[in-house]
């Protein structure tokens, strides 16, 4: 393809190619922008959906029940009376120990379903919430700050 070299022609090139490129990039900061206040619109009521979110578990047979919050802390233990009729205290520990984590594993999914909602399903903030990963927060910006993910010390 042969460009015009006239002053005018190039003129008119540059002037369309400016236009052109201007509008993309306002159609997608546009976008982003929107996505933006879509999260930041949401993000008090996911605060408050977390705050109150409880899940409870009960051991297999019923005898020990954990409830916990959104980030698996625990809120209560409740024991059933029968539970001193076997009087093995390691077998009581390792009971309650396993239904706290089966409430706080329900507590993490239920987290991460919740959030899912709010957040882009790509994004490093929700790798975060499913991975724990810190450095998933810090990838995207890595990658267009050019660091690729290497650490600075």
């Amino acid at each position: 393809m042969v460009w015009p070299t006239d002053g005018d022609g190039e003129a008119a090139l540059a002037e369309s190619v400016d236009r052109t490129a201007n509008r993309a990039l306002r159609a997608r900061f546009d976008e982003v922008y929107g996505q933006y206040q879509q999260l930041r619109s949401g993000l008090d009521e996911l605060q408050t959906r977390l705050a109150e979110l409880r899940v409870t578990e009960r051991s297999d047979d019923g005898q020990v029940t954990a409830t916990v919050g959104a980030r698996g802390q625990l809120i209560s233990v409740e024991l059933q009376p029968s539970v001193y009729q076997n009087r093995d205290a390691q077998a009581l520990s390792r009971k309650i120990t396993k239904t706290v984590q089966k409430a706080t594993e329900a507590a993490m999914a239920a987290t991460q379903k919740l959030v899912a909602g709010y957040l882009p399903a790509n994004s490093g903030s929700m790798d975060f919430v499913r991975t724990g990963d810190f450095g998933a927060l810090l990838r995207r910006a890595d990658a267009v700050m050019g660091h690729g993910g290497a650490r600075r010390d």
